[in-house]
C-alpha cells in the first residue's frame, strides 16, 4: 500500500517534534497489519455502478468500511502522541500536521464514497475527485515534503532555510485547501468530473458554481507556484546552506548517530542497540532524547 511508508515517515517525525513516545506502539502495528490485509478486498467499490452484482456490493461495501476502522486506529493514536507534548513546529513537523489533517479529511468523505447507494450520486462527480486529492496527495506529495524536509541533512550535510521552508509549507497547504475544498461543493451539486465547460452540458455543470471553479483554477496555479520556492531551497541549500550536524533534531534513531552525510558503510563499528526509537522525555533521564545505541546515562 502506497499509505504505509508515509504513515511511517510521519510517526518517526511526530515523535521527534513532539518529544514524546509513540502511543499504542504496537496496536499501530497491529492496525498496519490489519489494513494491509482488507486492501486487499476492497477494490469493488470503484465497481457500484459498473454493472455488479448487488449481492457482490454488499460485500465491498462492509469491507469498504472496515478499512476505515484499522486507519482511524492510527492517526488516533498519532493524535494522542500529540498531546501534551513539547511540540515544536519546525518545518518537518509542519507537513506531519499537514499530512494528519488532511488525510482525515479524506478519510472522512471517503466513508461516503463506500456507500453503494450514495455512490451512485457520487460517481465520476468532482466529490471523488476532491476526496481522492485529500487521500493521495497527503500519502504521495505531503509525506514525500516531509520526510525531504526532516532526512536533507542527513543526506547532504546541510540544512535547509527554515524560513523558505515554511514559505513553501503555508504556499501549498493554504491553495491545496482553496483548491479542493471548493470541489467537494462542485460535486455535491452534480457536476460531472470530465466536463469543461458548464455551457455546454448545463445539466451536468451548473453555470452558479463558476465562481467557485475559478477561485480552485486560481489557487492551483498559486500552489504550482510556490514549488520553485522548494525547487530553490533544495539546491541553493545544497551548496550554500548551513553545516548539518550529526543529529540536528535531537533524534533516537541510528541514522543520526553518524555523520552527516554518511560515510561509505555507515558506521565505523556496527552500533549496539539498547532501546526501541521513541524513548523521548523518559522521567530522570539528563536529556529529553536518548538514542538508541547509547547505554543509561544517569
Amino acid at each position: 500500500m502506497v499509505l504505509l511508508p508515509a504513515l511511517g515517515i510521519v510517526a518517526e517525525i511526530m515523535t521527534t517534534f513532539a518529544r514524546k513516545k509513540l502511543f499504542g506502539y504496537k496496536t499501530i502495528l497491529y492496525t498496519t497489519f490489519a489494513t494491509g490485509g482488507l486492501a486487499f478486498v476492497v477494490w469493488a467499490h470503484h465497481q457500484f455502478i459498473a454493472g455488479i452484482d448487488p449481492r457482490m456490493a454488499n460485500i465491498f461495501l462492509v469491507t469498504t468500511l472496515l478499512i476505515s476502522i484499522p486507519i482511524a486506529e492510527i492517526l488516533f493514536s498519532y493524535i494522542a502522541t500529540l498531546y501534551g507534548g513539547s511540540i515544536e513546529f519546525r518545518t518537518p513537523m509542519l507537513w506531519a500536521l499537514g499530512f494528519l489533517i488532511t488525510f482525515l479529511l479524506g478519510g472522512v468523505t471517503g466513508i461516503y464514497l463506500g456507500s453503494s447507494a450514495l455512490d451512485i450520486y457520487f460517481h465520476d462527480s468532482y466529490f471523488v475527485i476532491a476526496h481522492f486529492h485529500y487521500t493521495f496527495f497527503p500519502i504521495a506529495i505531503i509525506g514525500m515534503f516531509a520526510a525531504i524536509y526532516y532526512w536533507y541533512p542527513k543526506m547532504f550535510g546541510k540544512m535547509m532555510d527554515e524560513t523558505l521552508g515554511k514559505i513553501h509549507f503555508w504556499g501549498t497547504i493554504i491553495p491545496f485547501n482553496g483548491i479542493f475544498l471548493p470541489l467537494f461543493l462542485v460535486g455535491m451539486a452534480g457536476q460531472h468530473r470530465r466536463i469543461y465547460n458548464f455551457q455546454h452540458f448545463p445539466d451536468l455543470a451548473t453555470a452558479d458554481l463558476q465562481g467557485i471553479r475559478v477561485f480552485a483554477t486560481v489557487s492551483m496555479v498559486t500552489m504550482l507556484l510556490f514549488q520553485f520556492v522548494f525547487a530553490y531551497n533544495f539546491f541553493v541549500s545544497m551548496f550554500k546552506g548551513e553545516k548539518a550536524p550529526a543529529n540536528p533534531w535531537k533524534s533516537n534513531t541510528l541514522e543520526w548517530t553518524v555523520p552527516s552525510p554518511p560515510p561509505h558503510g555507515n558506521f565505523a563499528e556496527l552500533p549496539t542497540v539498547y532501546r526501541g526509537p521513541y524513548e523521548y522525555s523518559v522521567p530522570g533521564n539528563k536529556e529529553d532524547y536518548w538514542p538508541q545505541n547509547m547505554p543509561d546515562r544517569n
